[in-house]
């Protein structure tokens, strides 16, 4: 049974000078405020505790509020829960500063879930943060140098973000001690030379040149460096883009290069007991021609 204040029909008036603090005592003591409004408007319904205060001069401010109220415009039960504070500037109408909505989704500096700035908790567990103008998030940690973020997979840590107090770095994993059938790359330069490296500009940037590969040209040479599928569509038959990590080229790239210098270096073998054979042949045809 819930305890109510005040009888369970009337009202409780709290404007009576003498009331200073209000106690529901009961095994499961329960606050109900009812709006007895019949709508269904986005907001209506709404029922608020709001918190005043008085200034050092007497003058009476609304400094926060708590509102429950109907979220959408459906005939439902939906509802959402709406903390607002004043920031000085408000009066008696301070900005909602916090949302939880019917979806269970927290909101923090927006009104929408998941949109063009604010942060949303969603209640599928993702964090989505967006802004104007400015960093979406800032990372900062103290006293020692180290990880700053930790990425896993099921219990497993397989990244990280660390920094030094000059310099960031982005860590994968990479321990001897999660590795077997280790072999050396023997092919580099011929599979360097199946990547086909280009020249273009995003749809989104037309004014903007860079270098870089298509996707599926390069998932042909290095496969874990490409993530998607080429020409995949989502159930709705929207695009599902294909990304790189380019990173990922590196180890090719030196095995190709270290190939690339064991050739000069033979080369440069080569030419140097050419030469001395050279500078030999000579001193001799110069014997013969003296004598």
């Amino acid at each position: 049974m819930g305890g109510y204040i005040g009888a369970r029909s009337g009202t409780l008036s709290t404007t009576a000078a003498n009331v200073q603090d209000v106690t529901a005592t009961d095994t499961t003591p329960e606050v109900t405020i009812i709006n007895n409004t019949h709508e269904d408007t986005d907001g209506g319904r709404e029922g608020k505790v709001i918190f005043k205060g008085q200034q050092s001069g007497g003058e009476e401010s609304t400094l926060a509020e708590i509102q429950g109220s109907h979220d959408g415009t459906a005939d439902d039960e939906k509802g959402d829960l709406i903390f607002r504070t004043n920031d000085g500037s408000d009066g008696s109408s301070p900005t909602t500063a916090m949302t939880i909505d019917s979806g269970q989704n927290l909101l923090v500096g927006t009104a929408s879930s998941f949109g063009t700035s604010g942060i949303t908790l969603g209640a599928n567990n993702v964090l989505y943060s967006a802004a104007a103008g400015q960093n979406v998030a800032n990372f900062q940690r103290y006293t020692s140098d180290g990880e700053l973020v930790r990425f896993g997979r099921e219990g497993t840590t397989v990244g990280s973000i660390s920094v030094t107090s000059s310099a960031t770095a982005f860590n994968t994993s990479s321990d001897y001690r999660l590795k077997e059938n280790v072999t050396d790359i023997t092919d580099g330069i011929t599979r360097v030379k199946q990547l086909s490296p280009k020249r273009f500009n995003f749809i989104v940037d037309a004014d903007t040149t860079v270098d870089g590969f298509l996707a599926h040209e390069a998932q042909a040479v290095v496969p874990e460096a490409v993530h998607g599928t080429k020409d995949e569509v989502d159930d709705n038959g929207n695009a599902v883009m294909q990304g790189i990590d380019q990173s990922k080229l590196v180890p090719l790239l030196t095995a190709a290069l270290q190939e690339a210098i064991a050739k000069i270096e033979t080369l440069e073998t080569q030419n140097t007991t050419q030469a001395t054979q050279i500078a030999d042949l000579i001193t001799r045809v110069a014997a013969l021609e003296a004598a």
